[in-house]
């Protein structure tokens, strides 16, 4: 299996060549912190504890292994690798255990009411990171569903759950529970996130869904505006957001994919749908035009902030903690973040930017 792993990883980087990262300008003398930053991927994706990572990396896809790139240039990145379809909730707590070292604990209340194992995958002799405390402290990234899973990690770090301290013995009860911790994430960056939920899904009742410790129920809008009153801002740390648009308004009103942006076929169908989408909730939230724009899996509006948390366009001159920091719209599908699937676009200067500007605080 190993060959096999390394000959198709060479037969990737020969037809895919890796980019060029030294034409990357990094000015480290700017930097007022060097945290360990954390990338979380979305729906149906992977990280470096996944063997398919090494053929074709999720941050990077066929123009190569990003993170490593990136590493290269003098940050410090990790790819965290959590379930593709679960829950924010399942995520957080994998992501929780890569981070600390630990054996995933889904938490007793939680696994007992969704019928699943209490303990997952035990991650202590290959942690994530190295340490991690309020002095080593990490910045967090999620694309689409990641940005769900490292929110509600951040939540739970900060607040705790009242029903896990209820439910659980004190000696069995996992740390990520009891809160107290929230000054240990530096902060949270969303990329294309569905924060606010999505009409990927129509407006089908999610309560209907056989299984509600999934992802696909959590994107729903009603289960989405749900989990963000579970997740209030943290005074200690910094917020943003980064929306992503693959559409074009006409002069009609109508929209259009935009015709300079290479949208991969894996999210037009989904993403002509969306543009036409509009209704009402089960729950009672009206979608109405504001929704159509969208990157072909995510709608740019929901991917800003929070609708129930503070926030402001981003002003790099003026970035404080407790307030989500929207950035412009970026052009590109759904897939950007990730490099594109079959047309490699190199964001890696977006993100050496990025960090340099967390780094900067």
């Amino acid at each position: 299996m190993t060959r096999i792993v390394s000959f198709l990883t060479a037969l990737v980087m020969f037809l895919f060549p890796t980019v060029n990262v030294s034409k990357i300008a990094v000015d480290q003398s700017t930097w007022k912190t060097d945290y360990a930053f954390v990338y979380c991927h979305g729906l149906s994706g992977w990280g470096s504890y996944d063997l398919q990572n090494a053929v074709m990396p999720y941050w990077g896809m066929f123009g190569g292994d990003m993170i490593k790139n990136l590493n290269a240039l003098g940050y410090k990145c990790h790819a965290a690798s959590v379930d593709p379809d679960g829950s924010a909730w399942d995520r957080a707590c994998e992501l929780y255990a890569q981070l600390m070292g630990v054996r995933v604990d889904y938490g007793k209340a939680h696994s007992e009411k969704y019928g699943h194992a209490r303990y997952g995958r035990d991650y202590s002799k290959k942690p994530l990171i190295s340490a991690w405390s309020s002095e080593d402290k990490i910045n967090l990234l999620g694309h689409s569903f990641g940005g769900a899973t490292v929110r509600l990690l951040a939540g739970l770090m900060a607040n705790g759950d009242r029903v896990e301290n209820e439910a659980t013995p004190e000696s069995e009860l996992s740390p990520l529970f009891t809160g107290g911790k929230g000054d240990w994430i530096y902060s949270i960056t969303t990329l294309a996130a569905p924060t606010n939920g999505t009409t990927a899904y129509g407006f089908g009742d999610p309560e209907a869904l056989e299984n509600h410790d999934t992802a696909a129920y959590d994107m729903h809008i009603d289960c989405a505006l749900a989990l963000n009153e579970r997740i209030p801002t943290d005074a200690h740390t910094y917020y943003f957001a980064v929306p992503c648009s693959a559409t074009v308004q006409g002069a009609d009103g109508s929209w259009a994919f935009d015709p300079t942006i290479n949208v991969e076929f894996p999210v037009k169908s989904t993403g002509g749908r969306m543009m036409n989408l509009t209704g009402t909730t089960p729950g009672g939230f009206v979608v109405d035009a504001s929704w159509l724009e969208n990157d072909g899996m995510v709608n740019t509006i929901s991917a800003g902030a929070p609708f129930n948390a503070p926030s402001q366009p981003l002003d790099r001159s003026h970035i404080v903690p407790g307030v989500w920091n929207v950035a412009p719209v970026y052009r590109g599908d759904h897939m950007a973040f990730c490099g594109d699937l079959f047309r490699p676009n190199n964001i890696r200067p977006f993100f050496a930017d990025w960090m340099n500007m967390i780094n900067e605080i």
